[in-house]
């Protein structure tokens, strides 16, 4: 006999063909009495298998040897087709007789109205597309390229695959849908290895039949070096034969295979087979396939020593493996055992019924065949429920395997884990932590299309491209992104928190404000408080004198009035210091306001009274009446009245309120009184600067006038210095931020009214404790005199 030359996959139908028909007759309580044989169809490396007369009693001396018969009958045979759909199809049309297809679940052959003898032993790929994106979203592979067959069933892949990628955010790279026409394919195969090799995908979806232009695609990809992950069903569980190996990993296959208990026993009886019983020699079958199908090795031994030897029998030799079934072999197993179910129904049948027209156990009516095949449902020997009347498991399980690609074509299948589309969210997916890849490593390679964006860091989308496909800038000031990666919106920190350097979580801000600990504050306040006791000791020393020249002059009333108003000027900018709350807020504004005011228009009044003094030589009874009565000293009510309206105005329309400066320090939250009515502010001060600059003009009208005791200079000089404060204030003020901007507010309350204290008053206090004997009005009268 030739040794067999069939294609790996094939030595794995052959032997599985052997071991179910072997554990079958040896089963008492099936088919007892009785021996199940098949036979092949155009040659022993064709897919199909067919049971022509399977029920022999041992007796029969027509048959040397066991499970094999090359001998064709008429009876109504089952046959066994697979793993490609094109065949059973054929065989359908032209063979009206029951047919199991044991290959990937096809609707092609699920129209019973078409072909009403064909059955499925295969489960039907519900949820694959769900279990292949879970397994993408694991090892977060979001740009993913896809080959499928343009085909009807290709179609409805590609529309579910792209659903649930959609939903969890994962991108197609590229779509290639090959044509099923060779002619159309080769047309355009360049492009498709153009796509393919140029695109950034690292990992590929693979979906349509082999033995096709899909297979085709296929090979020229590994041929040219294509080093992706392919993703695929376990129909694709192929190995590249090379005899150049290089350890990478890109050269393996992930495969999707539906969940189904192991075989123990098949092991055994492919290592202990006896080949001299059979017609052929299978020994090279074997051999192959113990090239194909060896199982996940120890992990306590070196991967390295598996490639130390160039004999791959001498190292199949050294090894101990298991027999890892594909899921085609597994379903080949259970036909056979609907097979065997279906003829021992027929038989008790025939032996109920008493009708022996034809031999027992021959069967010569296929629709009664067909009939009893699809009403099956047993439990094989590993404990699996097979029902023939209904293959869309809506639940079924996938484990999911890698094929590692070693050398001289030798391949292992290494399972990666499991997905149950039925189990609890967050436990469908269940992938081993210690996986190991071909490589040795267990670090997986990623497959984006840009770089995952860091904490600190979101994405803006380039334009025309997919939304994988994106550009990653760091978050805008005191906003962050947290480890969460790929975050398409920075989160704002909340007030009373502020962004880290890297913008990467909110840190608790440290409230600030002008307190007296602070060295700025105990400053301010200790020179606030030394001008109000000066001023003070100012007022007491103008008492104690009252009846002196100096202090009678220019109307010692106005004098007493202005110290009292500096003292309450100086004390308002202790207001400013401190936390702020609601009540310090309103009063910094309208004590500083009022109490100004009324400091201002007393040296208004006192400049007024100067003037009408000195300026009238021929004063009429009018002008010294009212002169006599005070009457510039109406000056004072009056426009601290308007001032108060001013500041009652801004209290009931927008009255200051305390605020949170969050910009001005970093990291610090820093409490402030806002001005609220920021016009009405300005309204204020531009009234106060008014007065400041009214008494200015009059005080320098009077500053030259013959008088000993004329204070009209001081006044001028106290004037130029308070506008120059207020005028430097307005626009430092203004161009700064936070405690700064309370620190130069407080300091033009002090600067302003010590100008005025200093140059009003100064001069006449020494006068009064240093030179008392320029105190004295007859002096100056003498000297006139002379």
């Amino acid at each position: 006999m030739p040794s067999c030359r069939t294609p790996a996959r094939k030595y794995e139908g052959f032997l599985v063909m052997l071991f179910a028909t072997d554990e079958i007759n040896k089963n008492p309580y099936l088919l007892p009495n009785k021996s199940l044989m098949f036979t092949r169809r155009r040659g022993l490396c064709e897919d199909t298998f067919g049971f022509l007369d399977a029920i022999h009693s041992p007796q029969n001396n027509d048959f040397n040897f066991i499970n094999y018969k090359c001998k064709i009958q008429t009876t109504c045979e089952i046959q066994l087709t697979g793993p490609s759909w094109m065949t059973s199809l054929k065989l359908a049309i032209t063979f009206r007789t029951p047919e199991i297809f044991f290959g990937p679940f096809n609707p092609n052959l699920s129209d019973h109205d078409q072909f009403p003898y064909v059955y499925q032993i295969a489960t039907k790929d519900t949820y694959l597309s769900h279990g292949m994106v879970s397994l993408m979203l694991h090892f977060r592979w979001t740009w993913i390229g896809l080959v499928i067959s343009n085909d009807d069933q290709g179609i409805q892949f590609l529309s579910n695959l792209r659903e649930e990628m959609q939903r969890y955010g994962i991108c197609l790279a590229f779509v290639n849908m090959i044509p099923e026409n060779m002619q159309i394919y080769m047309t355009k195969a360049n492009i498709y290895d153009k796509q393919i090799m140029a695109s950034s995908a690292k990992v590929v979806t693979i979906y349509g039949e082999m033995n096709s232009t899909v297979e085709v695609s296929f090979r020229r990809w590994t041929y040219l070096g294509a080093q992706r992950i392919w993703i695929t069903t376990s129909q694709w569980d192929v190995i590249t034969i090379k005899k150049d190996f290089s350890l990478d990993f890109f050269h393996g296959t992930v495969t999707f295979e539906h969940h189904h208990s192991e075989i123990a026993e098949f092991r055994n009886f492919v290592q202990t087979m006896n080949t001299s019983m059979y017609p052929v020699d299978i020994s090279q079958c074997m051999l192959w396939w113990n090239y194909f199908n060896c199982s996940v090795f120890k992990k306590s031994n070196s991967k390295m020593d598996r490639f130390a030897l160039n004999n791959t029998v001498e190292w199949l030799a050294l090894h101990k493996f298991d027999m890892a079934l594909s899921e085609e072999g597994y379903n080949l197993y259970n036909a056979v055992y609907a097979a065997a179910h279906t003829y021992h129904e027929l038989i008790l049948q025939q032996v109920e019924s008493q009708q022996m027209t034809e031999p027992k156990g021959v069967f010569t009516d296929c629709q009664q065949v067909a009939s009893m095949l699809k009403t099956r449902v047993f439990t094989n020997p590993v404990g699996d429920l097979v029902n023939m009347k209904q293959r869309e498991n809506q639940c079924a399980g996938y484990d999911i395997f890698n094929i590692w690609n070693l050398p001289q074509g030798l391949g292992l299948k290494v399972k990666l884990g499991s997905y149950f589309p039925c189990s609890p969210q967050g436990q469908k997916l269940q992938i081993y932590e210690d996986l190991e890849w071909a490589t040795g490593g267990t670090s997986v390679p990623t497959s984006m299309c840009s770089v995952t964006c860091t904490a600190g860091f979101r994405k803006i989308h380039q334009e025309q491209t997919a939304d994988c496909c994106f550009d990653c800038v760091q978050c805008p000031e005191n906003e962050v992104s947290n480890e969460t990666a790929d975050m398409e919106q920075c989160v704002r920190c909340p007030d009373d928190k502020y962004a880290n350097l890297q913008q990467t979580h909110c840190l608790q801000r440290a409230v600030s404000f002008l307190a007296y600990e602070d060295s700025l504050g105990m400053a301010l306040g200790c020179m606030a408080l030394s001008f109000s006791v000066l001023t003070v000791l100012i007022l007491a020393t103008f008492i104690k004198h009252n009846d002196t020249p100096i202090v009678k002059a220019n109307n010692r009333t106005l004098s007493y009035i202005l110290l009292i108003s500096l003292i309450f000027c100086f004390l308002c900018s202790l207001l400013f210091i401190g936390h702020p709350n609601q009540a310090t807020c309103i009063l910094q504004q309208t004590t500083f306001g009022v109490f100004f005011t009324v400091a201002v228009s007393t040296v208004l009044a006192k400049t007024i009274t100067v003037v009408m003094a000195f300026k009238l030589t021929t004063p009429g009874r009018r002008m010294r009446g009212m002169l006599a009565s005070g009457a510039p000293n109406l000056v004072i009510p009056i426009c601290t009245l308007i001032q108060l309206v001013l500041c009652g105005t801004w209290l009931v329309t927008s009255p200051p309120f305390i605020d949170r400066d969050i910009q001005s320090e970093h990291g610090k939250t820093i409490i402030i009184c806002n001005k609220g009515s920021v016009i009405a502010f300005h309204f204020v001060l531009g009234y106060l600067g008014s007065l400041a600059l009214g008494s200015f003009a009059v005080a320098f009208l009077a500053k030259n006038l013959p008088d000993r005791f004329n204070e009209a200079k001081f006044l001028t000089f106290s004037m130029l210095v308070f506008c120059s404060v207020w005028i430097t204030f307005l626009p430092v003020y203004h161009s700064t931020k936070g405690k700064v901007m309370v620190v130069v507010e407080v300091f033009s309350i002090l600067a302003s009214s010590a100008g005025l204290l200093g140059c009003i008053f100064v001069p006449k206090c020494y006068v009064i404790l240093v030179r008392p004997d320029k105190n004295f009005r007859q002096k100056y009268k003498d000297k006139l005199q002379y």
